[in-house]
């Protein structure tokens, strides 16, 4: 199912021993457009630290509750690698949660999660011992992680000039791919909210806070709105895939 994160933001993270925090942001990268890590402020239990769940940690989902279970213990949040969420993500500091909790390396295969489509279908326990760098592993500048509310609010470059900006991410629930970037066109169009996925983005200048698609502002207008306070169904993907004249995602084997 689709989920908006602004949706998600302060859902209750749950260990098997005891809640834990609150989500407060996300990580993606902007390669297969993932979301990679929940950021999850302890609030009092750790005096304010903020630490990085992976969807691969991730269990039942309690949608009315507001609550996300982890398969982690409170110990071994705790004890994980500490992070500066200020500072830029290093490959570096991913190897060391990952070699932490035991996940496998996403990055590492040709699929959305590695060696799956859906991190649940990778064990977290087990992975056998890897080399210190894994023989796909690129340089930092491509794998830079980014935070969903730091592109909040960036402006959406149409082929032919500005159109709107950046107002949520709609995501997946079981790959946790990020499926659409919902924008706000209220400065052209009088308040309209529509999707574009991230197959049709040009270019993403994170120095200039622009998002290039390959669209005109004349389709981006002419698209199927978005109304956020309803759920996404396929019956409005299919209006929306074709009104762009674009491959619909969930007709691809590798998604």
């Amino acid at each position: 199912m689709l989920r908006k994160t602004k949706d998600l933001i302060g859902f209750n993270i749950a260990a098997t021993d005891g809640e834990i925090g609150a989500v407060k942001d996300f990580y993606f990268d902007d390669g297969k457009w993932t979301i990679r890590y929940l950021v999850v402020d302890t609030g009092s239990w750790l005096t304010g630290r903020r630490v990085l769940i992976s969807p691969f940690s991730l269990g039942a989902v309690d949608w009315q509750a507001e609550k996300l279970h982890v398969n982690l213990s409170k110990a071994q949040v705790e004890n994980s690698p500490d992070i500066n969420t200020l500072q830029p993500i290093s490959r570096q500091y991913e190897i060391a949660l990952t070699g932490y909790y035991g996940y496998p390396y996403y990055w590492d295969g040709p699929d959305v999660w590695g060696g799956a489509a859906l991190p649940i279908d990778l064990p977290i326990e087990g992975v056998p011992e890897r080399e210190t760098e894994p023989a796909t592993m690129a340089s930092e500048e491509e794998f830079q992680l980014h935070c969903t509310q730091d592109v909040i609010a960036n402006a959406i470059e149409a082929t032919d000039g500005e159109i709107g900006h950046v107002d949520d991410f709609v995501l997946d629930d079981a790959s946790w791919q990020i499926r659409y970037i919902a924008v706000d066109t209220r400065n052209w169009l009088l308040g309209k909210k529509v999707l574009v996925a991230p197959g049709w983005i040009h270019q993403v200048s994170w120095r200039d806070a622009k998002v290039y698609v390959n669209l005109s502002r004349a389709a981006i207008e002419n698209s199927p709105e978005y109304d956020s306070s309803k759920p996404i169904g396929r019956e409005y993907e299919t209006l929306l895939y074709q009104h762009y004249d674009q491959p619909r995602y969930w007709d691809r084997k590798d998604l």
